[in-house]
């Protein structure tokens, strides 16, 4: 090497920079700047406090919880072929550890839209595990929805399963009887 030039002939200072501007532009992509983490976190924040609120219940659930994926708002849309959309977070000790897409595809008679919010209890160490190892999880008949009984609170049931994997579907009008997550495919995001 001979005056700061590298093989090749190109500067040392030249490459840092190439190498800095190549590393800057890859960390746009991948979401480092953005704000989107930020929202989803204040989202999960005020959809967490609705659901302790209104159904106090649910803390006691959350503290057996090994994990909880929290999807704040999904937008749920059909005309013949329908879809639902959203974005939340994953959280263990109430600590963000991920971020997930939601995506369900159906099709049949059906017209209209909906909003829902959403949080799936892992509630064993094995479930958890298994939702994160893979590149994308789908839902299956194996959850537990829990579910209200007359006062409004969670069903005995709910509180004592030994499901792997309890959901609980609620929004504005309260848990959504008969709902169903089936088909829901999550994939880990960088917002």
């Amino acid at each position: 090497m001979q005056d700061g030039k590298m093989a090749g002939g190109v500067s040392r200072r030249r490459f840092i920079a190439a190498a800095g501007a190549a590393t800057a532009l890859s960390a746009c992509g991948n979401g480092v700047g953005s704000t989107g983490s930020y929202t989803i976190d204040s989202r999960v924040d005020a959809t967490r406090d609705y659901l302790f609120m209104r159904y106090p219940d649910t803390q006691t659930l959350a503290e057996k919880a090994q994990g909880i994926l929290w999807m704040p708002l999904i937008t749920k849309a059909g005309l013949g072929v329908g879809g639902a959309y959203g974005r939340g977070a994953l959280r263990v000790d109430n600590v963000t550890v991920d971020y997930y897409s939601a995506t369900q595809a159906s099709f049949g008679f059906q017209i209209g839209a909906q909003q829902y919010a959403h949080a799936l209890f892992f509630m064993t160490p094995e479930a958890l595990r298994e939702f994160r190892a893979g590149a994308g999880w789908s839902a299956g008949g194996d959850i537990e929805y829990a579910v209200r009984d007359q006062g409004g609170n969670l069903s005995a049931r709910t509180m004592t399963a030994l499901d792997p994997v309890i959901a609980l579907i609620f929004g504005q009008q309260g848990l959504i009887i008969g709902a169903s997550l089936e088909g829901t495919k999550y994939t880990r995001i960088i917002p």
